[in-house]
């Protein structure tokens, strides 16, 4: 069975491949997977400009991911968990999030240009947006799918309201709280690269690389760093999972 579920991920490359070595698509529209595959070992050995090596461009990628996405998961759980606990708190900060919201996280670039200047701080906060709104409504809904009757139970086990928060409330909310972790991980990591896209003042980044090779008419190098970005997170996401697998094991 797991050999079967490669392919048509195999069938559909040598589909592509054939369609490239018969020039039915051109070339600088769209590379075959050997030119890919040679694209990303000259992204490793060479660098795009050069001398931006592939390992750079990834490393400070991560570094914003990690900045932006880590301040809202920081921010938007205990938020969350408040927001599910306390009805009137929900009520209050419920139409903000819901004007705000709306908003693409791509839309914010030019502010946030604005207010951080081109580099990280920038970067990281269009990451911040993108993040903080999956995490932040999973978290609520899962206290609000908490069943009552376990609430009133440890209520009539004389338990503290503390107690109930950190014994019922937190451990029944951990699944939401995972699946919107995973979701704003993805919706961060494409706005990262949408960010980088505008500049960024260290000139390295995957989206900065992207760009790069387009501007020099590069599709080998185009396809084989957005193939880069999918990989990373493919495995950022199975690390996120196997967190979650652990977290969960009293279930």
């Amino acid at each position: 069975m797991k050999k079967e579920r490669y392919l048509l991920l195999i069938l559909l490359i040598l589909i592509w491949q054939g369609v490239s070595s018969l020039h039915w698509v051109p070339r600088y529209k769209l590379a075959s997977p050997v030119e890919i595959i040679l694209g990303f070992i000259e992204l490793i050995k060479v660098g795009v400009p050069p001398g931006h090596l592939l390992h750079h461009h990834v490393i400070y990628s991560l570094y914003r991911v990690a900045l932006g996405y880590g301040v809202a998961a920081l921010l938007a759980i205990p938020l969350g968990l408040l927001m599910g606990w306390f009805p009137r708190l929900r009520g209050m900060v419920n139409p903000i999030i819901e004007v705000v919201r709306p908003i693409p996280p791509l839309a914010w670039i030019p502010i946030a240009i604005l207010w951080f200047g081109i580099g990280i701080k920038s970067a990281a906060f269009i990451i911040f947006l993108g993040a903080f709104f999956p995490i932040l409504l999973n978290t609520i809904a899962g206290v609000l799918s908490i069943n009552p009757i376990l609430i009133e139970a440890a209520r009539t086990l004389h338990a503290k309201e503390k107690d109930v928060f950190y014994k019922v409330l937190l451990p029944g909310s951990i699944p939401y709280i995972f699946v919107g972790m995973r979701i704003g991980l993805g919706v961060g990591w494409m706005t990262l690269v949408a960010a980088e896209f505008t500049g960024v003042r260290e000139g390295f980044g995957l989206g900065y690389m992207i760009m790069t090779a387009r501007d020099i008419q590069r599709p080998d190098e185009i396809l084989a760093g957005m193939l880069v970005i999918g990989l990373i997170g493919l495995l950022i996401n199975a690390g996120l999972r196997a967190t979650e697998s652990r977290a969960l094991r009293w279930r």
